[in-house]
């Protein structure tokens, strides 16, 4: 195996609509030392049968499947993570229905590379947003403030499927016990990078088509709809909930923390669980922030109602 060899870590279900032109999209990469290996959670639709189409067109060590029903998308790149039989030196999580841009491999490639081997790295972009018919209807926010554990905590800003990330990433995510509830794959893997004092690159250029959907599991979270969803979550007690998730699995990293992250995370868990004043006392010494003026205003909010 090259030092260049990138693993394509592709979950899958109930996604005959879109498969077929994502694969397309991987073979065109300008960067094509790779292996795709697909996870099917369980389709009953035409979704196996395009798979297996384009494995015998790419070759059974180019294109692997494996079928691992009922996980559910998050768990589905987890479980991708932990196979022991994938070994590769990156490693892309991949949706069934985007289109990637032929640089999505080579960009991420050209930043972790010139990270040491032993440090987590780990690339994510903006994507341009597509309808079902693949015309572009907007982009994914400009994010300028550098990424972080402070921000890590309080946000993601990087979909999974723009993210490219090296071997020390992937350990890192391995120590991930199978009963951890993370929230989504993609905000926890920025997470434990930042919280581990991994490197991290952020760029504004998009690398993806993120294509727009009724049937997304996530979407891409911009628009007055998605805004208006953000702030029912925080006033039903979403938000709380998902930082009550993110603490406890942090706690298995113990080790791994530089002692500054252990400081921001202790004093945004004591924050959650004072009173008003000290509360904001303490939000404000951990640092946490959010990207935008208006996440920021969010965060307070929920400081201010209780509901960090």
């Amino acid at each position: 195996m090259s030092s260049d060899h990138v693993a394509i870590l592709l979950a899958t279900y109930q996604g005959e609509k879109f498969l077929a032109a994502q694969l397309d999209s991987l073979i065109a990469q300008t960067h094509q030392n790779w292996t795709i290996y697909a996870s099917d959670d369980g389709s009953t639709d035409g979704t196996l049968n395009i798979l297996r189409q384009y494995q015998q067109r790419l070759g059974g060590e180019r294109l692997c499947i494996a079928q691992t029903p009922r996980l559910g998308a998050a768990a589905n790149f987890l479980s991708l993570v932990r196979r022991a039989e994938i070994q590769a030196n990156y490693y892309a999580y991949c949706d069934q229905d985007d289109i990637w841009l032929p640089e999505r491999i080579a960009r991420g490639f050209a930043f972790c590379r010139t990270v040491a081997d032993t440090t987590p790295a780990l690339f994510g972009s903006r994507t341009r947003l597509i309808d079902d018919s693949g015309n572009v209807v907007g982009v994914s926010p400009a994010f300028r403030r550098p990424p972080s554990f402070r921000n890590a905590l309080a946000q993601n800003i990087a979909s999974g499927n723009t993210m490219l990330f090296n071997e020390a990433t992937r350990r890192l995510l391995q120590k991930t016990s199978e009963d951890t509830l993370i929230v989504i794959h993609d905000w926890w893997t920025y997470l434990l990078v930042a919280a581990c004092g991994g490197q991290i690159r952020f760029e504004l250029q998009p690398t993806v088509h993120y294509r727009q959907h009724r049937d997304n599991q996530i979407g891409a979270g911009v628009g007055a709809s998605a805004r208006a969803s953000r702030v029912r979550s925080l006033f039903i007690g979403d938000f709380r909930a998902w930082n009550a998730r993110h603490i406890e699995a942090l706690q298995s990293f113990r080790e791994e923390l530089p002692p500054e992250n252990w400081q921001i995370l202790a004093w945004f868990a004591q924050a959650r669980q004072s009173a008003l004043p000290r509360r904001l006392k303490l939000l404000a010494q951990s640092g946490v922030y959010c990207q935008t003026v208006l996440g920021n205003g969010k965060l307070l909010a929920a400081a201010l109602l209780d509901k960090l």
